[in-house]
């Protein structure tokens, strides 16, 4: 009786230690950067995207993937450390697109429980110079 006792305790101890595993988190400031309204002479823009791991475990980005060819990004290669943060800097191109409104979706997987994260950025290329807009 001892030993089905013993046994039964070491296997609920080895399924909560399972359970346990230790993951990074992502934390971003933003999820989502408005850059506003551009003129199309000026078409390049860039933002930064600030994120801590708030989790326990080494943080480890794997791949970041944008929803088009404008739009690239450039994240750390490196391990991150809990409590550590970084940097994910996107940058838009907006050189030969149609004036207009845009929204574009950046995919980062990482090492996390949940492996699939996506930041957002969007705004406004008008065909006018921005302070031509603002006489009027």
């Amino acid at each position: 009786m001892k030993t089905k006792l013993l046994i039964f305790f070491a296997l609920v101890t080895m399924a909560v230690a399972v359970n346990a595993k230790k993951y990074p988190e992502l934390k971003f400031e933003k999820t989502t950067v408005d850059l506003g309204t551009f003129c199309m002479d000026d078409p390049i823009q860039k933002v930064t995207f600030k994120f801590t791991n708030v989790g326990k475990a080494k943080l480890v980005i794997n791949a970041v993937h944008t929803s088009c060819g404008c739009t690239v990004a450039d994240y750390p290669k490196d391990f991150i450390a809990p409590g550590a943060s970084g940097e994910i800097t996107v940058t838009y191109n907006g050189t030969g697109k149609m004036p207009g409104r845009f929204k574009k979706n950046i995919q980062i997987f990482s090492n996390c429980k949940e492996d699939l994260m996506r930041i957002f950025i969007q705004g406004e290329m008008t065909d006018v110079p921005v302070s031509s807009k603002k006489k009027k």
